[in-house]
């Protein structure tokens, strides 16, 4: 395994971005006939939360930002009374350098349905894997300011429903506030994303990338989702509230969310911080991805850390195909494969588990305190196969259901190594039977009348 120090060294001491101008706010106000006034409309709260429709007129910023960068690679958007207005997004080219004061928030006018921010040279891959050259884009620093896409409220969008990469011409699968895709040595640091329905960070086909500081305000997906291949990565103080996973490293994917597939190796996952409410999970997903034409390409994860993780709900580590497409069209050929995972640190206040579907070599966990009330058929973590019935939103024919998981499908552990799980206020370890549950699913003969279907996958630890 490749020592996780010398990772971080390397990306604490490398630049990951061109150096800071000073006043660069000063070279985006040169270009003020480069920011054009419109009038549209909004949907929002009110005072007392009900949602009503507004009238806007404000000035619409990409123009003079993208001249400023085109002058000095750089910009910086001041705090100021009015929010920047973007109808796409602002593209930064290899050496770019895009700041925004801590309060600064950046907006995307309605029905623009892109991302707010990316890289200049995106490739997309849905079709095969990813080859050696893809002229990437390196060196592009992003950091600060409050991105919102205006998500007023789960159902209203404000018609920003997708992070494309563009307007037209979109590369398949993107879905990001800030997207980068087909980069290397790249920094996002010190970010809000406020109310907003894509992944708050897409990133896919990465390697040597940081990201440092994200705050997830009221926001409707995942926080940093990251597709492979990808690499030598830091993510880390990640908090706030999202209404899906804070973290997710997805080498597997469904397909309408992937630009591409691929291994993840060699990445460093630290200091996050679920709600104390609501869906706070971590995703970690691999599988074997099958392409049209037949090449199939395999998506491990390996190598990855996470430590000093408090407050998620669950750490979701199963094989589950595709519903929103559906389980037979989109589907990893088998479940996929880890080595050399790694828990560290953890920290329960609420009621929280792992769950591992995946032939997996090498699980650590180390350091565990659960500081819940637990029962007696507790487990921390659970390894082997789920079965759970979609009861197609609530229908009573069972014709419309389906299976969310695969419940048919064995995986295999070896070198499961736990310490250090313990209760509140207790010094002694808890017993690794109390700990680790292994799964060997059976069918329910009762289904339908009660669920879910079960199945025959069962969980083999070599010990």
């Amino acid at each position: 395994m490749k020592p996780i120090v010398t990772l971080l060294i390397a990306l604490l001491l490398a630049p990951l971005a061109a150096p800071h101008v000073a006043h660069s706010d000063e070279t985006l106000l040169r270009f003020p006939q480069l920011a054009r006034t419109e009038t549209w409309t909004e949907r929002w709260p009110n005072d007392s939360g009900e949602i009503e429709t507004r009238t806007v007129t404000a000035a619409i910023w990409n123009d003079a930002i993208q001249a400023a960068l085109g002058k000095d690679n750089t910009v910086h958007l001041a705090k100021r009374d009015e929010p920047y207005y973007l109808d796409g997004p602002i593209v930064l080219k290899s050496g770019q350098r895009l700041t925004a004061d801590a309060e600064a928030e950046i907006r995307l006018k309605p029905d623009s349905n892109t991302c707010m921010v990316r890289n200049a040279n995106l490739v997309g891959f849905k079709d095969g894997p990813v080859p050696d050259e893809t002229t990437p884009d390196t060196d592009i620093h992003i950091e600060g300011g409050i991105w919102t896409t205006l998500a007023a409220a789960k159902n209203e969008l404000n018609g920003n429903a997708r992070g494309h990469s563009s307007e037209q011409n979109w590369v398949f699968g993107t879905h990001g506030v800030i997207l980068f895709q087909n980069a290397r040595r790249i920094s996002v640091k010190n970010v809000t994303v406020r109310k907003s329905k894509p992944f708050a960070i897409h990133l896919g086909n990465v390697h040597d990338f940081e990201i440092d500081g994200l705050t997830l305000d009221d926001h409707f997906r995942d926080g940093v989702h990251v597709n492979g291949p990808a690499s030598q990565g830091v993510i880390r103080n990640i908090r706030g509230v999202s209404h899906d996973d804070p973290v997710a490293l997805n080498a597997w994917e469904w397909k309408n969310y992937a630009p591409s597939y691929g291994p993840i190796r060699d990445v460093f996952v630290e200091n996050v911080t679920g709600a104390t409410s609501g869906t706070s999970s971590i995703r970690l997903l691999p599988g074997v991805k099958r392409f049209d034409d037949g090449t199939e390409l395999d998506c491990p994860l390996e190598d990855i850390t996470l430590r000093h993780i408090t407050d998620i709900c669950e750490f979701k580590i199963y094989d589950q195909p595709n519903l929103e497409l559906g389980r037979d069209k989109d589907f990893s050929i088998g479940v996929g494969s880890i080595r050399n995972l790694r828990f560290e640190d953890l920290v329960f206040n609420r009621p929280g588990k792992i769950e591992l579907h995946a032939n997996t070599d090498g699980l650590v966990i180390q350091n565990a305190r659960i500081n819940h009330p637990t029962t007696d058929d507790w487990h921390l973590l659970a390894i082997g196969p789920k079965s759970q019935t979609y009861q197609g939103g609530g229908s009573d024919n069972p014709a419309r259901w389906t299976e969310i998981f695969s419940p048919d499908l064995d995986c295999t552990f070896r070198n499961v190594a736990v310490s250090g799980v313990r209760t509140r206020d207790s010094q002694t370890d808890l017993p690794i039977d109390r700990t680790v549950k292994v799964i060997k699913l059976q069918p329910n003969p009762d289904y339908p009348k009660t669920t879910p279907k079960g199945g025959t996958g069962k969980g083999i630890w070599i010990r």
